[in-house]
């Protein structure tokens, strides 16, 4: 089921984050100026003083809110993965204290005499389902989106003009790589490319240059769309931190705490392969017939 399933980076970003809540600020500010004319519970105002004093108040408490929210919700992302149920949960809490918020300060201010508290929370969170809940869906869409149509990509090398002869058994494909805007970065021969290692919201791309020396390029994007981007090439995921290129492997070692990569090239360390990686690595070289078979120390 697809809510039991671990909720997708791009919106646990750092800037995805920042967009959301600003966004979200924006959008319910708008709608309450709409509403307030429809409501008998609303008490926003901007010539009155004291209104006025409430209604900054208001705000900047449900601003804290959120900010204090998605940065919670931001470091704690390390701890531990977060599904979209869970994900659904923590926006629906957030949109509860605001409107748990609003009806205090409601009461307090003006208590309608039909249903007392509970009648203005049920409106309050009526509404604030709407004023929050269609923002926090419009940027998901739009995150979703962006991460869909950025990065890293694979074009054709036959589409492509060079003034290079193509030699009959070389690769027919470039490795491309954009960065989140959609810019082209770096095309790489996949011969030349040895390990992309993941550095937070940034990769760093390991080849060697013509010259043989060995390179690093840094550009932002995800770990994660590389993986899915190349899904049955050499590039594997064998890490948290690590994609190899599983045809620059010299050597595949089986150690005490596990299995070890050893590159064709001597100024790149031993790469270790985690247990949650270990399935997809040795059937590359069991099925596709590799360069070397695994070897036990």
């Amino acid at each position: 089921m697809i809510l039991n399933e671990k909720l997708p980076k791009y919106l646990l970003g750092k800037y995805q984050l920042i967009g959301t809540v600003t966004f979200s600020v924006l959008f319910a500010v708008v709608f309450l100026n709409i509403y307030i004319p429809f409501s008998d519970t609303a008490w926003f105002g901007l010539g009155d003083s004291i209104m006025f004093l409430y209604t900054v108040v208001f705000i900047a408490v449900s601003i804290c809110i959120l900010i204090c929210s998605r940065l919670l919700m931001y470091k704690s992302k390390s701890i531990y993965e977060m599904t979209y149920i869970s994900y659904i949960i923590w926006c629906l809490m957030e949109i509860m204290v605001i409107c748990g918020f609003y009806t205090w300060l409601t009461t307090d201010i003006t208590l309608p005499q039909k249903g007392g508290e509970w009648a203005v929370f049920a409106k309050a969170l009526r509404n604030g389902s709407i004023a929050l809940g269609i923002p926090y869906l419009i940027s998901g869409m739009y995150f979703a989106i962006i991460d869909k149509n950025n990065t890293i990509r694979l074009l054709n090398y036959e589409n492509v003009v060079t003034d290079e002869p193509v030699k009959p058994d070389a690769q027919k494909h470039k490795i491309t790589l954009f960065d989140n805007s959609g810019a082209l970065k770096l095309s790489l021969n996949p011969d030349n490319l040895y390990y992309i290692e993941s550095d937070d919201n940034y990769i760093k791309v390991w080849y060697t240059d013509n010259k043989g020396d060995l390179k690093q390029y840094i550009l932002r994007c995800r770990l994660k769309t590389v993986e899915e981007d190349f899904k049955g090439s050499p590039l594997v995921r064998c890490h948290r931190k690590y994609i190899v290129n599983l045809s620059k492997v010299a050597m595949l070692r089986k150690e005490s705490e596990g299995y070890v990569l050893d590159l064709d090239n001597e100024a790149i360390p031993p790469i270790s392969v985690t247990k949650t990686y270990t399935d997809s690595v040795l059937s590359h070289f069991t099925d596709q017939s590799p360069l070397l078979e695994p070897m036990e120390d």
